[in-house]
């Protein structure tokens, strides 16, 4: 669907409402303000325009440096909805602490059963292939984060650090929240319950088909034992019935 077309509030260029920045004058237009799927909204919006909900953004005084990953500038602490998060003025990037992360999962996969919108999972969108992989440092302990499928299966590509947070590019953490949405995060665990399943199957074959190609062991019992112990059970049948 194209972008609906909007005139900027600074020099009255046309520009498009998914545009982040004005391409004629370079003034901001969009945020992400939705606390419902983590859109970005047209500067002045009330409503998203990606789910319908209420705008809802607070900005906060930064009360610690943290540099956004990417373009190495100071990101701004923003709460978004109940969520709290670091935000890029330049890419529009976004860092989410572990515990908002996994706040959020939860919330929109509660949402997903309570209202039933879970649908079908998205289908994998067309990704540019990059040419050249670049690793991003955290912003709290600056080590190199990994690229992480997200659920194995999203077709997000996000950067992680295990100890800290992820980092989302432009418009992934809507991605992501859509992802949940469509149940992607029930699937996921589905297929690796069945995985699981599957390889405990396995397993059990081969531990089968290995105690049944073991040679039967051989009884360490000698013939002579086992004459002494006829004598003995007939000296005691004796002993019994005189």
């Amino acid at each position: 669907m194209t972008a609906e077309t909007l005139n900027c509030p600074m020099c009255g260029a046309p520009t498009a409402t998914d545009a982040p920045r004005c391409e004629h004058c370079g003034a901001r237009l969009a945020t992400v303000a939705c606390p419902a799927c983590f859109g970005m909204m047209f500067q002045g919006a009330r409503f998203c325009s990606h789910c319908g909900a209420l705008a809802a953004r607070t900005e906060l005084p930064a009360e610690a440096r943290e540099l956004c990953p990417r373009c190495r500038v100071e990101m701004n602490p923003v709460v978004i909805g109940k969520t709290e998060l670091r935000e890029c003025p330049r890419c529009e990037g976004l860092w989410v602490d572990g515990p908002a992360l996994q706040q959020i999962c939860a919330d929109r996969e509660q949402q997903s059963a309570v209202l039933g919108i879970a649908g079908t999972v998205p289908a994998a969108q067309s990704v540019e292939i990059e040419a050249t992989i670049q690793y991003v440092p955290c912003p709290l302990c600056n080590q190199l984060m990994n690229r992480v499928n997200f659920a194995h299966c999203s077709h997000v590509i996000v950067d992680v650090c295990g100890l800290h947070g992820t980092w989302f590019d432009r418009d992934e953490l809507r991605r992501i929240v859509e992802f949940i949405r469509a149940g992607g995060l029930e699937a996921t665990r589905a297929k690796e319950m069945r995985e699981l399943e599957e390889q405990r199957r396995r397993l059990r074959e081969e531990r089968m088909a290995a105690a049944a190609s073991e040679p039967m062991p051989r009884s360490h019992y000698t013939a002579d034992d086992w004459v002494d112990g006829l004598s003995a059970a007939a000296s005691v049948l004796r002993a019994l019935f005189g």
